[in-house]
């Protein structure tokens, strides 16, 4: 089973960031991904973005999971952020999003893309997990939540 060890690294886990609207989040975590895979910004965001058109990526409970499938990516990618201040994101339950995880993968991996979806989602529904990311402050605790929780889960 997958984890999210495998699609984050500490490196991928940006702590706090100070967004406000959904565009400039986006936009901000796109440019931290695009640094970390020596890719064009422009490209990744232009994907997540013509995800969202297709519907709000705020999937309940303060949390996002923006995703997109990229030409020229070779592995399944994670990056998570929390925001400084909640905001809008038109989530489905009308909750400001505040804990962003943003997954891409390669232009031909839906299984792949699909099973992160599900491993992500299921760490996040859990609300200790939720509330311990808020409450820490580090970039490493951060990862090492995100890490364990999922270890954890896929036992």
């Amino acid at each position: 089973m997958m984890s999210l060890s495998d699609l984050l690294s500490a490196k991928s886990v940006l702590g706090t960031l100070n967004a406000s609207n959904r565009k400039q989040a986006l936009q901000m975590i796109s440019e931290a991904a695009a640094a970390k895979l020596e890719l064009d910004s422009r490209i990744i965001f232009d994907a997540i973005m013509e995800r969202e058109r297709l519907g709000s990526t705020g999937v309940g409970d303060g949390v996002a999971i923006p995703h997109a499938r990229l030409e020229g990516l070779d592995r399944v990618f994670g990056l998570f952020a929390r925001l400084k201040t909640p905001i809008d994101f038109d989530a489905i339950d009308g909750r400001p999003v505040d804990l962003i995880f943003l997954l891409l993968a390669p232009e031909a991996s839906s299984t792949e893309h699909l099973k992160a979806l599900a491993r992500i989602s299921r760490v996040f529904r859990r609300e200790d997990t939720r509330s311990q990311l808020r409450a820490t402050d580090t970039r490493e605790g951060m990862t090492a939540l995100l890490t364990l929780q999922s270890e954890s889960d896929a036992a």
